[in-house]
């Protein structure tokens, strides 16, 4: 019998139940999802009843070949919860999503906590997250109705049929993937697209919900299937609810290929599911993606919690372009505003907030928020006085910065450090460095000592006003307190020396930075100009050497045109020819002045000089690299047509490895760099592109194929031990036990690729998988063979960092030992010589 069943946005799927006989089928009507018992919806409704794990059928008085609806049930371990259906609206289009650019985040600006202090709590604090995820079973308006058509087993006219099936049911789940499909692909004869959406129906009710999603996919690379709405909504509902954004994301984009609008529960729990994995990279972005669509192509109205939650994890996000997270959040807030729900006070804190972040401040946005905060009855808080003193601050008005302080010594609660410091650049604006520094002795009496923040800036700002003995002593005392960095301080104060002509201050303050900080290229370039510019040539000509051989440090455009200079200016021809021989080959612009010298040296032995770079070609050194960056989890993006494509560079911020990596990739790969990326290299942002080019298009065919990350066929030809070292920096760590973890995303066909690979160059590993990430681990003497093949292409700045400890290479029992669980619940799996690539 055919039968079809109806249920709303907060219905579950219904639990079959089976005969002793007989595997018995549910039939489903369609339009949301509801929860799994893995997550856990708290309700008091009467309407609950308590429901053993057995099917529960509502059977009609019609005839056994007519039609019965069923309603869908909640279930929450043992409640049951029953609901109705209802209809939809036709979409209008959909917008794209946003980006980002790293800065503090609100948490941070409202405690005054700017020090970058890893491991930060407030990355894993979601706000009302659950909130939105218990409103799910809420969502009553717009509903989706679906026939949904299952076919009870005794309705089977075949008993072969019945059968197979009831078998098939009982083997599916409990077999892994591989084995799975090939036990599929053992019935095809006579599988058809009942039998299996029957198959998957099945999974989903004992809440085998990933075998599910396997049968599904399984079916869609059959010749015979049907797009089907309600099994594919059913599945992406349960999917997201148990967070696997990936998989729930695939069901959700087949949706929408077949052009449908997904129910507005699917929209709803994929941007949930979302939210509650932003430790993830780039989940922030896509669950803006799917919020801008459910409201712009489905013409949904999400409920208060979700348009809440999406808020609250854009002003916490770590890092962003602030731009684009302002314009998403007054996305948010414009949408709550027009669909009449209550917009919270601290909605209103933070836009101001993202507000106050802004290059050029809008004031009048500013006060236009502080006027409708103050009719909807809300007082302004400490959080929206801090921001209003950022924004104030930034163009330099004192008077209005005079004012707020007031307002927020009256709140009469205590003044976060950061306070302080747009205190100090406000007066720093107009060249006060007297009030600026009155303001800084006031943080050091009101909090008990100054923070890194506060020392940066006021350091800062006697420098530029030249104030020497007030920035050396502010220097020692911050050295003094063991607060780190010191970076920036000693950069402000080598640019103050080099203006007032102190270089053997300057000297003294380039050693002491070396000895007490990370090398950095800003430093040393000032370092270089100050020995050009006393002519110590011999002196300059050794510290370039050291750049260019330190791949930490290396030289820039900068460097060699100082150098350059000195040269030509010194009549030392040789090591100018040298100088530019090295520039062309960088393909570095030379400075107007210097070409003209340089034409009439070099016409003097009949060669021309080259104002142009030859032609665009990676050389050997950046596609290995490329390869062990996007082997790693670098990004391509494409244009719809394919035919230039760009790659997006992207580090994380609170990664040390990453912080010194930055800074080389981005000197390695300047000339390919777009415009906007080509920064002052004290300010490199974390993330950048390059400009886009067909030659891009060879990775993006091979690694990055459909916009999705992909191991090639013939990856084992290319993992070089420069790649593999570049992989290591870039996407894996040391584990305390000495273990080498890498991390890559891909198919398992490409894992496999890898880890034949890695056996071919001697070297065994183990390997776990959660969601699409996989991570391959070298353990004790596989270790040690790793890091002395790489070792000559790793970073100087990072080989302590990442080289493992000795191995006994002889030593088995090290070789045995278990994988660091940095990655808990996850099934570990062994590769011997023997085995075969399980997961």
């Amino acid at each position: 019998m055919i039968v079809t069943g109806a249920c709303d946005f907060s219905s579950s799927l219904s639990v079959a139940s089976s005969s002793s006989s007989a595997v018995s089928v549910t039939t489903f009507n369609i339009s949301s999802l509801s929860s799994n018992p893995n997550i856990i919806i708290n309700s008091s409704s009467t309407l609950f009843r308590s429901l053993s794990s057995s099917l529960i059928h509502h059977r009609s008085s019609y005839s056994r070949r007519s039609l019965r609806r069923l309603s869908i049930h909640t279930v929450h371990g043992n409640k049951t919860q029953f609901c109705s259906h209802s209809s939809t609206r036709s979409p209008p289009l959909f917008t794209a999503n946003s980006t980002a650019q790293r800065s503090g985040t609100f948490v941070e600006h409202l405690t005054g906590i700017t020090e970058s202090e890893e491991g930060s709590s407030e990355a894993n604090d979601f706000g009302d997250v659950e909130s939105a995820r218990n409103d799910i079973r809420n969502v009553t308006t717009r509903r989706v109705e679906t026939e949904f058509e299952v076919r009870e087993l005794e309705e089977l006219p075949e008993e072969w049929r019945r059968s197979k099936l009831a078998w098939l049911c009982k083997e599916v789940p409990t077999h892994k993937a591989v084995t799975l499909v090939r036990l599929l692909n053992a019935q095809k004869k006579w599988v058809r697209q009942e039998d299996a959406t029957y198959i998957a129906v099945h999974c989903m009710r004992i809440r085998e919900n990933e075998t599910g999603f396997r049968v599904y996919r399984w079916m869609t690379q059959q010749n015979w299937y049907r797009f089907d709405f309600g099994l594919a909504t059913k599945l992406a509902d349960y999917l997201g609810k148990e967070r696997k954004f990936t998989k729930c994301r695939e069901v959700f984009d087949d949706i929408l290929n077949q052009g449908r609008v997904p129910s507005e529960s699917t929209f709803h729990i994929l941007v949930v599911a979302y939210l509650s994995s932003l430790s993830v990279e780039g989940c922030l972005e896509e669950a803006c993606s799917v919020y801008n669509r459910m409201i712009q192509l489905g013409g949904y109205k999400p409920r208060l919690s979700l348009h809440n939650s999406l808020f609250r994890a854009l002003v916490r996000k770590q890092g962003g372009i602030l731009n684009d997270q302002l314009k998403q959040a007054e996305f948010i807030f414009h949408n709550v505003v027009t669909t009449g729900l209550e917009v919270q006070k601290d909605i209103y804190s933070g836009l101001i907030w993202l507000h106050s972040c802004q290059e050029e401040v809008d004031k009048d946005r500013i006060n236009s928020l502080r006027e409708e905060m103050k009719k909807a009855g809300f007082q302004e808080s400490k959080e929206v006085v801090v921001s209003l003193l950022r924004a104030y601050a930034k163009e330099g008005g004192v008077e209005e910065v005079e004012r707020t302080w007031l307002e927020l010594l009256d709140l009469d609660c205590s003044i976060p450090s950061q306070a302080f410091v747009y205190k100090m650049e406000a007066y720093s604006k107009v060249g006060d460095f007297a009030k600026a520094l009155e303001v800084f002795r006031e943080m050091e009496k009101h909090l008990g000592g100054a923070t890194v923040s506060g020392y940066h800036k006021i350091i800062e700002v006697l420098c530029k006003v030249q104030q020497v003995e007030f920035a050396e002593s502010l220097l020692i005392e911050f050295e003094e307190s063991g607060k780190k960095p010191l970076l920036p301080s000693y950069i402000e104060i080598a640019k103050m020396y080099f203006d007032l002509g102190l270089h053997e201050k300057l000297k003294m303050a380039f050693v002491e930075c070396l000895e007490k900080c990370q090398p950095s290229q800003t430093i040393y370039n000032i370092y270089l100009d100050s020995l050009v510019k006393i002519g110590n040539l011999e002196k300059a000509g050794d510290v370039f050497n050291e750049m260019k051989n330190n791949g930490t440090i290396n030289v820039n455009a900068r460097s060699c045109n100082n150098l350059l200079k000195g040269y030509l200016d010194s009549g030392k021809q040789v090591q100018a020819e040298r100088i530019y021989d090295l520039m062309r080959m960088k393909k570095y612009e030379i400075e107007p002045l210097l070409m003209e010298k340089l034409d009439y040296i070099l016409s003097l032995k009949k060669k021309e000089v080259k104002k142009r770079p030859i032609s665009m070609k990676l050389s050997k050194e950046q596609r290995e690299v490329l390869v062990g960056l996007l082997i790693g989890g670098l990004q391509i993006e494409s244009d719809k047509e394919k035919k230039s494509h760009m790659i997006k560079f992207e580090f994380r911020e609170n990664s040390q490895a990453h912080l010194i990596l930055k800074q080389h990739i981005h000197d390695q790969f300047r000339e390919w760099l777009h415009p906007l990326s080509n920064f002052q290299e004290d300010i490199i942002p974390f993330e950048f592109y390059s400009v886009p080019h067909s030659y891009f298009g060879f990775y993006a065919d091979n690694f990055w194929p459909k916009g999705q990350p992909e191991i090639p066929k013939l990856i084992h030809r290319w993992l070089s031990p420069h790649s593999l070292a570049y992989w290591y920096m870039y996407s894996g760590f040391k584990t305390s036990s000495g273990d080498i973890i890498l991390r890559l995303k891909g198919s398992l066909e490409g894992v496999e690729k890898v880890v034949k690979a890695l056996r071919a160059k001697s070297m065994e590993c183990r390997v776990k998988k959660k969601g699409k990430v996989f991570w391959i681990g070298l353990q004790g003497t596989n270790s040690a063979l790793f890091w002395n093949l790489i070792e000559p292409h790793v970073l100087e700045d990072l080989k302590d960092h990442l080289k493992p400890p000795s191995v006994s290479m002889g030593s088995e029992s090290t070789q045995n030992q278990k994988l660091d669980s940095t990655k808990p619940g996850e099934e570990i799996h062994h590769y011997s010589l023997s085995s075969s690539l399980q997961l």
